[in-house]
């Protein structure tokens, strides 16, 4: 196994114009005996002039985590994983936010994260690779598999990602968010959408047995509340089988019930983290397999303003047949008192 020792790359040379920047080249070679080194970096920070594409060829990577900056594209290729590793020093530690108390942790913070990024534009992660979260669950501090905050123009294009830890994906303050082509097997959220704006989620599947599969928030980890809007949902797979079957393609169905006790989830949820408002989105042409299907729950003062289905999905949802729609609303008004009702 190669094991994915340095992303430090040098973007910061007198070229101009985007490179392509292999990580072979740059101490990412088959040294059994490497450890992984935390806070990886990728190109430099926003405005500084510098673009890129860092490549990373077939072959098993270990690393801790891998901050992104602005103008550069992760291209993950068919047959390469990045697999984050079981120890602890290989991570960043959370950033401090004087928010977190209202909403649950892993909302609260970024930075503890495989990959992440905040404060940047113009990045993407590309590629028919893998990136797996296999070391997560085994430790405390870092439990997100990409996470972005107050960015600009992100996409996420043509990777898996396998045992995501507490998140698969978590955007947060992200404005002009594409996620194409993606399929994500965990056993928890697949992937979470918090105050964000101009969405697009497009040809993607994500099978989250224990836990939702796509999932819309509004929470204060920004320090007010910010509404998601203009969302579309289209040409998905949601899905409750279980874990890692989807990605090998056996989708099996043993799992009868999720940490819950209720059936498998695996559903699209507006909600619950609702202190800012949901408005104009359009949900079509979504299958639910083995899924409690779509969710409305407007709990903290926020509004879902409009009907999430512009057209009608094509929905099984053989765990739960009574409550393929679920909708709730009450006072539960989770933020502090100076939070206004909605945004």
């Amino acid at each position: 196994m190669r094991r994915f020792g340095l992303l430090l790359l040098c973007l910061g040379s007198a070229c101009s114009q985007a490179a392509v920047f292999d990580v072979t080249a740059f101490g990412a070679k088959a040294t059994e005996d490497a450890r992984p080194r935390g806070h990886q970096q990728s190109g430099r920070g926003r405005g500084g002039g510098r673009r890129g594409t860092v490549n990373v060829p077939p072959g098993t990577y270990l690393t801790g985590s891998i901050q992104l900056r602005s103008s550069v594209t992760l291209h993950i290729e068919a047959g390469a994983t990045l697999e984050a590793a079981s120890d602890a020093t290989a991570y960043d530690a959370a950033e401090p936010n004087e928010f977190s108390r209202y909403q649950d942790g892993g909302h609260s913070h970024w930075h503890n994260s495989l990959i992440w990024g905040d404060g940047i534009e113009n990045v993407a992660i590309t590629g028919g690779g893998l990136i797996s979260g296999k070391g997560l669950g085994a430790l405390a501090g870092a439990d997100k598999t990409v996470a972005f905050k107050l960015c600009h123009n992100v996409t996420i294009r043509d990777v898996s990602i396998s045992n995501g830890g507490h998140f698969g994906i978590l955007v947060t303050g992200v404005d002009n968010l594409t996620i194409d082509n993606i399929r994500i097997d965990t056993n928890r959220d697949g992937m979470d959408i918090d105050s964000c704006r101009n969405v697009r989620i497009s040809n993607s599947s994500v099978n989250s047995p224990d836990d939702d599969a796509i999932v819309f928030k509004g929470t204060l980890a920004l320090g007010a509340a910010r509404p998601t809007e203009n969302v579309t949902v289209t040409n998905c797979l949601v899905s409750g089988f279980d874990v890692g079957t989807l990605l090998d393609g056996t989708y099996k169905r043993t799992l009868v019930r999720a940490p819950d006790r209720d059936g498998p989830t695996g559903r699209i949820k507006i909600g619950t983290e609702s202190a800012g408002d949901f408005r104009n989105f359009t949900i079509s042409n979504v299958v639910f397999d083995r899924s409690r299907g779509l969710a409305l729950e407007a709990v903290d003062g926020g509004h879902i303003e409009t009907s999430p289905f512009r057209t009608s999905p094509c929905a099984t949802c053989p765990t739960r047949p009574s409550s393929s729609v679920w909708a709730a609303g009450s006072a539960r008004r989770r933020g502090p008192r100076w939070a206004p009702s909605g945004a």
